[in-house]
């Protein structure tokens, strides 16, 4: 699938901004690993008004990142960021994968891997979340046949519901709440794997905002959207999970970035000197493209 995105993100200040410095996660990721291509034909951020200074560049994790300095007062500021994107659907997980138990094993051996089996400062333990998620990881269980489970199931527990959270919700308030948005999904979903002694990362990106003809229109379409990587053994490696649609990633989703948790790949960060209030707004395009360049 070829998608064209446009990504606007817009700040209204009630005083002037004296300097600010912001940091971009918004220019998709060339994935080039078996599970999932994705190749960026073209990429471009733009800022209104203009930095006085920029920079770019590949962050500890190795997803594409901007700075951005503005170096004089204003009241607003605009970034849009455009790309054009090949996704093509990684291949179907195999029918044999290691137990999920032998998986922390497993990752200890392969430092790529095992990065993520330990909590972030969004993600602390949550023995909650690994009860959540127990009954599909029964004993001997191959990791495999228990995430297939587990994802087909997880919304019949959990209420997508815009507003009841905020990006700063723990996720023992979202597992009480039973509801929340992607944000929410992936992190009780890391969390949870993590406590299993499975790898898991945060994704940051985008998912298709049409559907196809005669499929369903999926949630979370319009917006930036987050799911979850599963560290499978060598043989799967990164598996992708969307939590908020209980599917598997297939060519429906475009990687932005990944890290620990949310705060590792925030779309736009900033510090700011001066502006007071302010209001946000934000406006994602996603549609599909005919071609891409060579």
């Amino acid at each position: 699938m070829i998608y064209r995105l446009r990504h606007v993100t817009a700040y209204a200040y009630e005083l002037p901004v004296e300097m600010a410095t912001h940091l971009l996660h918004l220019t998709p990721r060339p994935l080039l690993q078996p599970r999932f291509r994705q190749r960026v034909a073209r990429s471009g951020l733009s800022c209104d008004p203009p930095p006085g200074r920029r920079s770019e560049g590949l962050d500890h994790f190795g997803n594409p990142t901007a700075w951005f300095y503005l170096e004089r007062p204003h009241d607003r500021l605009t970034v849009t960021a455009e790309s054009l994107v090949e996704v093509t659907a990684p291949p179907p997980l195999p029918a044999e994968t290691p137990p999920w138990e032998a998986i922390r094993a497993m990752a200890l051996r392969d430092p790529a891997a095992a990065e993520f089996l330990f909590p972030s400062p969004t993600l602390p333990p949550v023995e909650a979340a690994r009860a959540f998620l127990a009954p599909y990881f029964t004993p001997g269980r191959m990791v495999g046949a228990a995430a297939v489970e587990m994802i087909r199931h997880f919304r019949d527990h959990m209420a997508f519901r815009a507003g009841v959270t905020t990006v700063s919700t723990p996720v023992e308030e979202v597992l009480k709440r039973r509801a929340g948005v992607c944000q929410d999904f992936a992190h009780l979903l890391v969390t949870g794997l993590r406590m299993l002694g499975i790898p898991a990362r945060y994704v940051s990106g985008y998912i298709r905002t049409h559907p196809a003809p005669g499929g369903v229109r999926r949630v979370g379409a319009d917006q930036s959207h987050a799911w979850v990587a599963a560290w499978m053994g060598h043989e799967a490696g990164w598996v992708e999970m969307d939590p908020t649609n209980s599917l598997f990633v297939s060519d429906e989703h475009v990687v932005l970035g990944w890290g620990r948790d949310f705060g590792d790949v925030s779309p736009l960060l900033g510090v700011i000197l001066g502006g007071g209030e302010h209001t946000v707004s934000v406006g994602v395009d996603m549609d599909e493209a005919s071609t891409v360049p060579g």
